[in-house]
């Protein structure tokens, strides 16, 4: 007979550097414990196949393609959701497998493997899970619904629709722009894009949603930003700033986790004093600054 059965294995304790999307043996919710938030966020993934319509060589997810989402389980994702809140709201989930100072539930966070404006029924999904905060009580308790996303269509009708109803639930948006010239971010991001269109699309998250610039900075083979680029993303900034966008503020950020791209091994934190004072650049133009090195 084996001597261990029987034996249960110790629980899964969620830290800040592992953020795998198959902890909870779910399609669509994930629990990751969140540096940025501190605390415990809920992750909602539209993008189980791993399927970007971007390719940021800084991107933690293995296997990462170009591509959409497969059409999204409405019925599945209820029921997940659901199953994971009464979990941690009505359960011990969060005794059993959180760091004791960081036992709370922060948000739910519409992002994954990929980006999550890319499935067609993105507005459904946020009526869906703004009924389940409701029926949990999680406006109640501060609880937000953070959508995480590169911003790269907001153009089209359904995503404004769900950005829409997100204002409504108190939601908040996460927009990426980590570069602001077109090579930074062909080459950092893998867009086409032109930074001209992004802020556009900027433009209209902040109009539609209460919006955050979320930025990350490091070093490439060993060099950081070139005074380039970091002047062109301070000069966005002021864009915005003498536009009156109704930004949040930055959330500055460093590396974290491994990339699980080609380019990982070029990538390395940048030293902290670096970025404390691109921080202090960005709030002597006036606005608040999230620092996560």
């Amino acid at each position: 007979m084996c001597q261990n059965a029987g034996v249960k294995s110790p629980p899964h304790i969620l830290t800040t550097t592992d953020h795998d999307r198959d902890t909870a043996g779910m399609t669509y919710v994930y629990p990751v414990l969140s540096r940025r938030a501190g605390g415990v966020s809920v992750g909602i993934n539209l993008n189980p196949n791993n399927a970007c319509n971007w390719r940021c060589i800084y991107c933690q997810v293995p296997n990462l393609r170009r591509g959409g989402p497969p059409p999204t389980d409405l019925a599945l994702l209820d029921k997940e959701l659901r199953r994971m809140l009464a979990d941690i709201v009505q359960g011990d989930y969060l005794v059993k497998h959180v760091p004791v100072h960081m036992r709370r539930l922060n948000d739910l966070a519409l992002s994954g493997n990929g980006e999550p404006t890319s499935a067609p029924e993105f507005a459904e999904v946020v009526q869906l899970v703004g009924r389940a905060m409701t029926d949990f009580g999680l406006p109640g308790r501060g609880v937000k619904l953070v959508l995480i996303s590169n911003g790269s269509l907001f153009h089209r009708l359904y995503v404004q629709t769900g950005l829409q109803a997100m204002r409504l639930l108190n939601g908040e948006v996460w927009f990426k722009f980590d570069r602001a010239t077109r090579a930074g971010m062909r080459l950092v991001n893998g867009t086409e894009t032109t930074p001209e269109r992004h802020y556009q699309r900027l433009q209209q998250s902040a109009r539609l949603c209460p919006t955050w610039v979320q930025t990350c900075m490091f070093a490439l083979d060993g060099t950081p930003p070139s005074a380039t680029e970091v002047d062109a993303y301070l000069a966005m900034l002021a864009q915005a700033r003498k536009d009156k966008l109704p930004l949040q503020g930055v959330l500055l950020y460093g590396l974290a986790r491994p990339s699980m791209q080609v380019e990982a091994a070029r990538l390395s934190p940048l030293p902290e004093g670096w970025l404390h004072d691109l921080a202090h650049r960005i709030q002597a133009m006036g606005w608040p600054v999230r620092l996560t090195p």
